[in-house]
């Protein structure tokens, strides 16, 4: 099938790189790479060129990325990846809009998973979404008013850094909770608490609670309308889900808290789906900033 005017999407990460065309929001032509993260950045840069040449016979029109850490949407300059160590300050756009004369737009993949939910899930009804990736770390993307916000560089909505307990909400709402407080993965404890285990049962019942007040602050911050989780962890949710909504039920503004609605994603790629909507998502914000900027050409 040649899919002509349509837009390829990769959502880049530590251990693989992902990638499809879109066909009215469906995945075709998807390819899985590992990332070879230990590499030098010249050599990450050319293996994910290789993969985008594989979908050189389908003229795309345009290329998305998601990617973890902070990035400059504007310039497409990746900065600080902690899972790719040579990825510091990375030109991606330059590179891949030299190499492919495509425009190419780059933003972070929490904010693209999000984008992905909003415009092809269920939150697509609502004004205001805020997602949440639960797994190995935690990340968090924003739409206000139907498009994302991403704050300076896609620092926006960094909740896994914010102080709490004694440590940070990575450390209780991610992997980490379970590997640090109960010595075992997220996985075997899940197995476990369905089985009726005790320990499985207390390990995911604590962590609702860790999650559900994660939640009341996002409440505090955005008071958004409906809140998307995605990530490994999404699919033990019956497991946490009453202590999760107990803890958010203390949150004292009623009419935002009675109304917020909480999805558990069911789309399999709304990573690389985010990083085709980025394209769109990217011309609406420059033409909002010409808008209010008269004298930009």
């Amino acid at each position: 099938m040649i899919a002509k005017n349509h837009v390829l999407g990769l959502d880049i990460g530590g251990t693989k790189i992902s990638s499809g065309l879109n066909a009215d929001g469906l995945i075709f032509e998807r390819l899985e790479n590992k990332t070879p993260h230990s590499e030098s950045q010249e050599y990450i840069l050319e293996a994910i060129a290789e993969q985008i040449s594989h979908y050189l016979p389908y003229r795309f029109q345009a290329i998305g990325i998601g990617i973890p850490g902070l990035v400059d949407p504007d310039r497409g300059i990746v900065y600080n990846l902690a899972n790719i160590p040579s990825f510091q300050k990375v030109p991606m756009k330059d590179f891949l809009e030299s190499r492919f004369n495509v425009p190419v737009v780059v933003n972070n993949d929490a904010n693209c998973f999000t984008l992905g939910e909003y415009h092809f899930g269920p939150t697509k009804i609502h004004r205001h979404v805020v997602g949440i990736t639960l797994g190995t770390g935690i990340g968090t993307g924003i739409i206000a008013n139907n498009h994302l916000y991403t704050g300076y560089i896609c620092g926006a909505g960094e909740w896994g850094g914010v102080s709490y307990l004694d440590k940070t909400f990575e450390d209780y709402c991610s992997s980490k909770f379970f590997k640090d407080q109960y010595g075992e993965s997220a996985k075997r404890l899940a197995k476990r608490a369905l089985d009726q285990d005790p320990l499985g049962v207390e390990a995911f019942s604590t962590y609702g609670t860790h999650l559900g007040t994660l939640i009341t602050r996002i409440l505090y911050t955005y008071a958004p309308e409906a809140i998307v989780i995605g990530g490994s962890i999404r699919k033990a949710f019956p497991l946490f889900e009453k202590t999760m909504m107990q803890a958010v039920d203390t949150f004292p503004y009623k009419a935002i808290s009675n109304h917020l609605r909480i999805y558990v994603s069911e789309l399999d790629d709304s990573a690389i789906l985010g990083a085709i909507s980025l394209v769109a998502e990217h011309q609406f914000q420059q033409d909002n900033s010409k808008i209010s900027n008269p004298a930009i050409s």
